[in-house]
């Protein structure tokens, strides 16, 4: 089971993930992922709708995303927000196969996501123009 603090619950943060985070999809799974803030501790969310099946397949497939969640905890703890959107050939598939699509999807959104990231570079004291160079191009004494 997910802890609280590791819980997407609200419309807004679920609608926040899924459109400004990175998008990878499985044959299982779609999985949105977005920063948040480095210190706070990273939220799963899970989307199973009435298309995957009935009340029985569909906790199944929860209980087994959770845990996939839960386990992906150990390793990105913190500054994400990612949302699971589970597929109807979810309800079909082992516990392996989701298993498989889940951290292959949150491991490309991870790559992607980084991609994104500024790069920490040096700070530079405050009032230092960006570059050492005039707006003709040429160097500064």
């Amino acid at each position: 089971m997910l802890a609280t603090r590791n819980r997407l619950r609200t419309a807004t943060d679920f609608s926040t993930t899924v459109r400004s985070g990175v998008r990878n999809g499985r044959r299982n799974v779609v999985l949105y992922t977005a920063t948040i803030g480095a210190d706070e501790p990273s939220r799963i969310g899970f989307i199973v709708s009435k298309a995957v099946g009935n009340a029985v397949a569909r906790n199944l497939v929860k209980r087994r995303l959770r845990e996939a969640g839960a386990v992906s905890l150990h390793e990105y703890g913190t500054g994400f927000a990612i949302v699971v959107r589970a597929l109807p050939a979810s309800a079909t598939a082992s516990w392996d196969e989701l298993l498989a699509d889940y951290n292959a999807a949150l491991e490309n959104t991870m790559r992607r996501l980084a991609g994104r990231l500024p790069a920490v570079t040096g700070k530079r004291p405050a009032g230092t123009p960006p570059d050492a160079t005039t707006q003709e191009g040429t160097q500064r004494a």
